[in-house]
């Protein structure tokens, strides 16, 4: 640490990050207060290796996150027979729910039982110690939000690549952004500062695609503003005129892809101006912008939920991917990159991609990415008479009830298990509707960490020390499921004490010790998670326990990435590891673990001859399939379309309920476009009914002229409710009211979110 970072920081300033984007930024907070607890002041930790200091708004009100009027659970509850909650202990709510789930798993197979959630966006330990408690229990199947967001682009990386890709935008000559706002969704580091960047360079370019006229295509060179739900016919008209004026990079293709005459076979079949029309965007511009993409030197791309929760999504990822495939835009500084894993948590595996071992769900039939069940089958996997049917529900750090799409049929849904058992921070709206509450330790209670880590060519892992000790009653996730596992009876502790002896010794003795016990007693490895909180944990220094699942990540990174764990300063073999573990749990401000060349990027293509797989047959056939499509977006009956779930200044998901922490927009309202709202008879800070076939109800509205006409758009935000007093408040609907859970994409189930035919309409006086 620098004098200048250690002065900035000083006594009073704890680090932690800030935990409401994939981001996690590094902060610093001092607490205050009259019980100590209160986030008095936060700014960025310069001593973080990503973010260096930089923080965006939404940081800077965590404090109402740990401290707001969401209605904390502080103890074990027990929903009685009239539907009312009951406080339990915690040895009896463990005892219990540990009967419930062996009922289930004695009865109808643990198959049957589900697990949602794992974490949020810098939550995730608990997800990882939740696998011991799957595998204590006989249950297999899961499922996340990012089952709802980015199976799709998993597949076609998965196909394609064999890896997942980001984009350079620190160094990239144009960026292209597809259905991603990073002004406000951020996702790189210091987004609003790179992207000011590329604004003001003469020589760098912005191409946004997007039906709103968003912060980032404001400042964009290029702004496709395409009609909701059309974006495959743009990307098929903009990689058919890479095609028709032959500005592929066929000597860069010759070398590291397969496929091309397909692909070229494919666009040149494309009619460039009828798509370009159906996109509602000019073909001069989209001509343009994809001139512009092919005379670059360096192209980075990012694709995001506005296109993965939309019609075509998967599809739109496979154009979106030939388009910087077919320009040569991969493994070079500014282009695609392959980072180095700490965690594979967005990785569909081999078994995954290959058809004749590809998982699927057991009632729907549906395809399992990167280990999740598509969120919206889960009311078709519930609500039947299936023999197979999941008959209990584990929710950790999740809110499926409300953040799913279809809530009425979620909440249907919920209520046909035979168990629901809800472990979060809050008394959420899934919590309400579970059988058992267990109370979990906010994230700044805990040891945490993410495992979002994307950066290139110097990636970083983040253990977050924790800033206050939690109140009498929640529990770290870890523990809560180490409780789970030791009921269930996987073990007894008596078996442990072999490993805690070893692991006092020194780590190198557990280590052998470690391999030894759970190739003895497979079920001690099946829930090693815990085994190693209970042994290894309690050697680790300051209360690092929950850093114990960490050990074996660390190898196993040292092992997978070897130069790059070296180039990090960790050295070789078995020391990397142990000492990549240790910089780790040391390291209060995060440590680059792995620090890469361009050239890996192109070693880590994993298909079976490392070559890039332009070709996905399927896909093809659904391109094809566009010139006789009807576009969504025509009919008079629902003559507007509605982007639910959109990401602004202070919205944050259902991590913070308490409104006040917006300091602008505090209705969150629907935006409606000047032109709409005068032909409606609506104004700015009124009321309409908004109505799909789902739902109809009333909602603010926000008149914004950066909306196209026929274009709407609610965020998420809505539909939460506060305690004032004791009184529960809810501000808005939850746009998931205007959802439903059969309009999904047809390959991976991601939800068509951002396209959904609606009516709008005045309230009369």
């Amino acid at each position: 640490m620098t004098a200048e970072i250690a002065t900035e920081r000083g006594a009073d300033w704890k680090p932690t990050a800030c935990i409401l984007c994939e981001c996690n930024c590094g902060i610093l907070v001092k607490l205050g207060g009259e019980d100590g607890r209160r986030f008095e002041q936060i700014r960025g930790d310069k001593a973080h290796p990503a973010s260096k200091g930089y923080t965006c708004q939404k940081a800077l009100r965590l404090d109402h996150y740990q401290n707001g009027r969401g209605e904390r659970v502080l103890s074990p509850l027990r929903r009685r027979a009239d539907g009312s909650f009951e406080e339990i202990d915690w040895d009896t709510a463990i005892a219990e729910v540990a009967a419930r789930l062996a009922a289930v798993r004695d009865t109808y197979g643990g198959e049957t039982i589900l697990y949602y959630g794992g974490g949020g966006q810098g939550n995730h330990l608990g997800g990882f110690y939740g696998t011991a408690t799957l595998r204590a229990f006989g249950a297999k199947f899961r499922s996340s939000a990012i089952a709802q967001e980015k199976t799709g682009e998993a597949w076609v990386n998965g196909l394609m690549l064999g890896t997942p890709v980001r984009g350079d935008f620190e160094h990239c000559e144009v960026a292209v952004f597809v259905g991603k706002n990073p002004w406000q969704s951020h996702s790189f580091p210091h987004a609003r500062l790179t992207l000011r960047n590329i604004a003001k360079d003469p020589a760098r370019s912005l191409i946004v695609i997007d039906p709103r006229r968003t912060e980032t295509a404001e400042l964009a060179e290029f702004h496709l503003q395409v009609r909701p739900g059309r974006d495959a016919w743009l990307l098929a008209a903009m990689g058919a005129i890479l095609v028709e004026e032959q500005l592929i990079d066929t000597a860069w293709l010759g070398v590291h892809a397969s496929g091309l005459e397909d692909v070229v076979a494919a666009l040149s079949a494309v009619p460039i101006a009828d798509y370009c029309r159906i996109s509602g965007v000019e073909e001069s511009l989209v001509r343009a912008a994809t001139r512009r993409i092919a005379a670059a030197l360096s192209v980075a791309v990012f694709e995001d939920l506005g296109v993965q929760m939309n019609r075509h999504s998967t599809l739109v990822s496979y154009l979106e991917k030939l388009v910087w495939l077919l320009t040569g835009n991969l493994g070079q500084p500014g282009g695609q990159y392959a980072p180095a894993t700490f965690v594979p948590i967005v990785r569909a595996s081999r078994n995954e991609l290959d058809p004749r071992t590809a998982p699927r769900s057991p009632v729907v039939g549906a395809r399992i990415l990167t280990g999740l069940i598509p969120c919206n089958v889960i009311p078709d996997e519930i609500l039947t008479d299936h023999p197979k049917r999941y008959r209990a529900l584990i929710v950790e750090s999740g809110n499926p009830a409300h953040s799913l799409a279809d809530s009425q049929r979620m909440r249907e849904a919920i209520a046909m298990l035979d168990v629901v058992v809800a472990i979060d921070v809050f008394m959420t709206e899934t919590a309400r509707l579970a059988d058992y509450v267990l109370p979990a330790a906010t994230q700044f209670e805990k040891y945490e960490a993410t495992f979002f880590n994307f950066e290139f060519p110097r990636n970083v892992f983040h253990l977050r020390r924790p800033l206050l000790t939690p109140p009498e009653g929640p529990l770290p996730e870890p523990e809560i499921h180490a409780r789970l596992v030791e009921a269930a009876g996987v073990f007894k502790d008596a078996e442990l004490e072999p490993l805690r002896a070893a692991a006092r010794r020194g780590r190198r003795e557990f280590a052998a010790a470690f391999a030894e016990a759970t190739k003895a007693n497979p079920r001690l490895g099946s829930v090693a998670p815990v085994v190693l909180y209970r042994t290894l944990g309690e050697t680790l220094p300051n209360g690092a326990a929950a850093a114990a699942a960490l050990w074996p990540v660390a190898h196993r990174c040292a092992s997978m990435s070897p130069d790059s764990v070296r180039r990090a300063g960790f050295g070789e073999g078995l020391d990397a590891g142990e000492n990549l573990f240790d910089a780790i749990v040391a390291g209060p401000s995060g440590v680059v673990f792995a620090v890469d060349d361009y050239d890996e990027t192109l070693r880590r293509i994993q298909t079976d001859d490392g070559r890039v797989k332009l070709t996905i047959p399927e896909l093809l056939g659904e391109l094809e399939a566009l010139r006789t499509e009807v576009p969504p977006g025509d009919d008079p009956a629902w003559p507007f379309m509605l982007s639910a779930g959109e990401r602004r200044s202070f919205t944050a998901n259902t991590i913070i309920r308490d409104p006040s922490w917006r300091k602008i927009d505090a209705d969150i309202a629907l935006r409606v476009s000047p032109s709409d709202a005068a032909r409606i008879g609506v104004v700015d800070g009124g009321q309409a009914r908004l109505t799909t076939k789902r739902a109809s109800a009333i909602v603010a509205v926000a008149v914004d002229e950066a909306m196209a006409a026929g274009h709407l758009a609610l965020p998420n935000g809505l539909g939460l409710d506060h305690l004032e007093g004791a009184q529960r408040i809810r501000t808005g609907v939850g746009p998931n009211e205007f959802t439903a859970s059969e309009d999904r994409d047809p390959w991976v189930g991601t939800p068509w979110h951002k396209s959904i035919p609606a009516r709008l309409e005045a309230i009369p006086n």
